[in-house]
């Protein structure tokens, strides 16, 4: 009888992924990938099928791989909810929603029809369980930690999640691709969002919405006093903290400080214009702590390459809290996330809502 512990691991067709795979075969798991296609035919039901996809050329190491096909699922709570916070005037971030409403979703669905008990994935985080919750921590290498994208992520997530590259480097990755003999194991990282073409949101947009180019086109650019200095493209083709491509002259470098999608105006300032220290942050996740019932001190960051900095959480309802940074914050924009950490462990996160401006101290 087998008795091994099934994990269904997630293949991306990166180095990253294969590694997670063999690494668990290597301590005794019965694996089985699963590749998540996102960007095939919407009408094809979700439906597991056997995939000619092979990971290693080592015979240890040729696990079976099924496909799962969400595309559709993919347009609806992913490529909509992108196009939809873009033209609500705010910058989303689809892969920490793909995280949770695709990967997430798939590989519980693989391991239901698979008679699963774990899934794992090649992402750099670890986790833990203590003091009656399980926990996520940062991965090793800071320079790959990927804890930021995964906040949405629930207890009953974690409770059967694997993260075998937690306490590894990218390099340690790349070495141990050799020995296992992956095929993948120089292959280069892709950073770009995976539905828009060579990372080009503006013409991604343009074309994704019909008639969204000459509906916004020629709206106001105006400076902090609301004075009129130019005209823009449309409000949906800039973002919070935008230098570049403004269009206009001025003594002093000017950044998209604030977007008005009713009368599709952006409003420019100078770089301090940027700074924030407080903010809403809504539809709250919490990982590391039981609940927010007082004020509570952690490190925040409000994008993936931001820096941590000491916040201070102070609980709105059961859902949003008030984040008021110790220092402020540069070009925080509705949208994205904000994070909480102390130490290495997630405490939790929530969307942007609401960007409050403060006198300076």
């Amino acid at each position: 009888m087998n008795t091994k512990k099934k994990v269904v691991v997630g293949i991306s067709g990166g180095v990253d992924s294969a590694v997670s795979a063999c690494l668990l075969v290597e301590q005794g798991y019965a694996v089985t990938g699963l590749n998540i296609r996102v960007l095939d035919s919407l009408d094809e039901r979700p439906s597991l099928n056997q995939s000619p996809f092979v990971i290693s050329d080592h015979p240890d190491f040729q696990i079976p791989v099924f496909t799962l096909n969400l595309s559709s699922k993919f347009r609806d709570d992913v490529i909509h909810y992108f196009n939809d916070d873009y033209l609500a005037g705010r910058t989303p971030n689809p892969c920490m929603v793909c995280n949770k409403k695709i990967k997430w979703f798939g590989l519980f669905e693989g391991l239901k029809l698979l008679d699963a008990e774990f899934v794992a994935t090649g992402h750099f985080a670890a986790t833990a369980f203590s003091n009656g919750r399980y926990r996520l921590f940062k991965g090793a290498d800071p320079e790959k930690d990927q804890s930021y994208f995964l906040w949405m992520l629930s207890q009953s997530d974690l409770a059967k999640t694997l993260f075998p590259l937690g306490q590894l480097t990218k390099p340690e990755v790349r070495k141990l691709a050799h020995s296992f003999g992956v095929r993948a194991a120089e292959k280069k990282e892709s950073q770009e969002i995976c539905f828009v073409p060579q990372d080009d949101y503006c013409s991604y947009l343009a074309g994704a919405i019909p008639g969204l180019a000459e509906k916004v086109a020629n709206g106001d650019i105006v400076d902090d006093t609301g004075k009129v200095i130019g005209k823009h493209r449309g409000y949906p083709f800039y973002t919070i903290g935008q230098r570049r491509g403004l269009g206009i002259a001025a003594k002093e470098p000017l950044y998209v400080t604030s977007i008005d999608t009713e009368h599709n105006r952006i409003q420019v300032g100078k770089k301090s214009s940027l700074e924030c220290r407080k903010l809403i942050a809504s539809g709250l996740n919490l990982i590391g702590l039981e609940s927010l019932k007082a004020s509570t001190e952690a490190w925040g960051k409000i994008r993936y390459r931001d820096k941590e900095t000491p916040c201070t959480l102070e609980p709105l309802d059961e859902n949003s809290a008030t984040v008021l940074f110790d220092f402020p914050k540069n070009a925080v924009s509705t949208g994205q996330a904000a994070v909480f950490y102390r130490d290495s462990e997630v405490l939790g996160g929530g969307f942007i809502t609401r960007i409050i401006n403060t006198p300076k101290p």
